[in-house]
């Protein structure tokens, strides 16, 4: 998980990129300011999963899935805006490729981590579906490590 993270850190570093833009695409038109909302809910969900990555209590697999999922939720609303306004707001090429690869990534990363959540959630279903088959059962189907045990009596 720490290496999706870290894939994470390098997102940042392209939407804070992304964040920066924005004299060029309100020149034009009172539209063009439009992408500054998505750019900046953007900022906000990358900021929190670098906040997660780096706190105490990390993100769960199920809320990191959360998390990206809204990332490229976020990425295919800018990606169709930058798409249909690029000529008339004159978005440079190189952020509309930058925010295309960035997209691409975050897909890539929603994918791994909510795969990774959805074997976490079964493997929880399956053990706790064991622990109420075996109840009373120990391990290896035994009668379990609970009850005493008799030390010897004598000289050791």
């Amino acid at each position: 998980m720490d290496r999706m993270f870290r894939g994470a850190m390098a997102l940042l570093a392209g939407s804070l990129l992304a964040a920066g833009f924005g004299g060029g695409a309100r020149a034009q038109s009172a539209d063009c300011a439009e992408i500054q909302k998505t750019l900046l809910e953007r900022k906000e969900i990358v900021a929190k999963v670098n906040a997660s990555s780096q706190a105490k209590n990390r993100m769960t697999p199920a809320q990191a899935c959360s998390m990206f999922t809204k990332l490229q939720a976020n990425g295919a609303t800018g990606l169709k805006w930058i798409t249909a306004n690029k000529d008339w707001c004159s978005i440079p090429d190189s952020f509309a490729e930058g925010f295309k690869a960035d997209h691409t990534k975050v897909t890539g990363l929603r994918s791994k981590i909510c795969n990774a959540a959805q074997q976490q959630a079964v493997m929880e279903k399956r053990a706790r579906e064991q622990a109420q088959n075996n109840s009373g059962g120990g391990l290896l189907g035994g009668p379990g490590l609970s009850g005493s045990y008799k030390l010897p009596q004598g000289a050791l």
